[in-house]
């Protein structure tokens, strides 16, 4: 593609999605089937509105079907799919489309995710391109009849051992993913998305505290300290918002977060996308509230020249201040959380969390917090 998106100050390639190469490679299959002569070169109108012209690799014809192949290109978007070879296989019926996952694309095993149980896991959004690209083929020949169409990913079930999909309850392989069709590098959208189904995941199953964690050091410390099984919670990246809202959209009563203090201190200016490119308040939130609890000048400075967390308790500690301070910017954590996730319904939502750091462990904690781990953990050994 010869489309760029300036990211960083850095100008960047857009690429096309697995579901962009399925409905490319349908389209090619069929089009070779009802004019049985090969095709090279297709080209398919994304709902992004981006027209896209792709070549066509790897095609076998025979009297039943054709399979035509298209290679995924991400653009400069780090994703693990790029260069693979994403494959349909077309013959005609009598009427409808019939659209199936083959060879690299995963089965969906729980409900909550955007497919039904056993079914290929094609997303809605690649599907409907698939539809739309061999209704168009159907018109143009005026073709009486329907397809079969199987989309196959060769590779994709040991690609998708180094995703999110096991976790998911998507197994065998990858899932056909794109809503716009379009790959933005580095795309926020595809995270928050992956986010979703993975709470989707947890509701259906019956969940109805959900447990969320930042990160990688939240999910150890959960797991390791706490004793909570991890594979039953989310990781929301910076995301928290974007998290907490959806929890909330979904019917949830409540969540238990669990993370380290260098990314949830900044709740306590209202900031929930916790990503330092957007706001970095940890300094001015420690000096802020030791002020108030009555901290003298130098101490202040101290703590908005500080770098880490942990050097922000250190000082306040030789100050004779960590707890009032801590109490207070925990207090205030609170009031955001309760203000975010209130909801225009008024239904209750309860807010749980645990904040720590590798240093000095559990820094706060709400009231609730140890009943509801206790619960989780009772609800785990069931």
């Amino acid at each position: 593609m010869d489309r760029y998106v300036v990211k960083n100050q850095k100008k960047l390639a857009l690429g096309y999605t697995t579901g962009s190469c399925a409905a490319a490679a349908s389209k090619a299959a069929a089009v070779a089937l009802l004019r049985g002569e090969p095709v090279r070169q297709v080209q398919l109108m994304t709902p992004k509105g981006i027209l896209l012209t792709l070549d066509i690799e790897d095609m076998t014809r025979t009297p039943e079907y054709v399979r035509c192949a298209v290679r995924k290109d991400a653009g400069d978007d780090p994703d693990i799919t790029h260069g693979m070879l994403v494959y349909a296989t077309v013959s005609c019926t009598e009427t409808e489309i019939v659209i199936d996952g083959g060879e690299g694309v995963g089965r969906v095993t729980r409900q909550g995710l955007a497919q039904p149980v056993g079914t290929a896991a094609i997303n809605p959004g690649p599907r409907e391109q698939i539809k739309q690209a061999l209704e168009a083929v159907v018109k143009e020949y005026g073709y009486p009849g329907g397809f079969s169409v199987v989309i196959s990913i060769p590779g994709g079930q040991e690609i998708a051992a180094r995703t999110m999909n096991p976790n998911l309850g998507i197994l065998g392989g990858l899932s056909v993913l794109g809503t716009t069709g379009i790959v933005e590098p580095m795309s926020e959208q595809a995270l928050v998305d992956t986010i979703h189904v993975d709470i989707d995941a947890r509701y259906a199953v019956g969940q109805r505290t959900l447990l969320l964690c930042p990160g990688n050091y939240g999910e150890d410390f959960a797991r390791d300290t706490l004793g909570l099984d991890i594979s039953r919670g989310v990781k929301c990246s910076n995301f928290l918002g974007e998290a907490l809202d959806y929890a909330v959209y979904c019917g949830f009563d409540g969540v238990l977060l669990v993370g380290h203090a260098g990314k949830l201190i900044k709740l306590a200016a209202g900031v929930f996308q916790t990503h330092s490119a957007y706001a970095d308040a940890r300094q001015e939130i420690f000096a802020a509230h030791a002020a108030v609890c009555g901290a003298d000048t130098e101490t202040v400075c101290r703590l908005m020249q500080a770098v880490t967390v942990d050097a922000c308790l250190d000082i306040l500690r030789e100050a004779g201040l960590d707890k009032p301070v801590l109490a207070s910017i925990s207090k205030k954590i609170r009031s955001h959380l309760t203000h975010r996730t209130a909801g225009k319904s008024g239904r209750p939502f309860a807010v749980n969390y645990v904040i720590f750091t590798n240093r000095y462990g559990v820094m706060m904690q709400t009231e609730g917090a140890a009943d509801c781990i206790a619960a989780r953990r009772k609800e785990e050994k069931q």
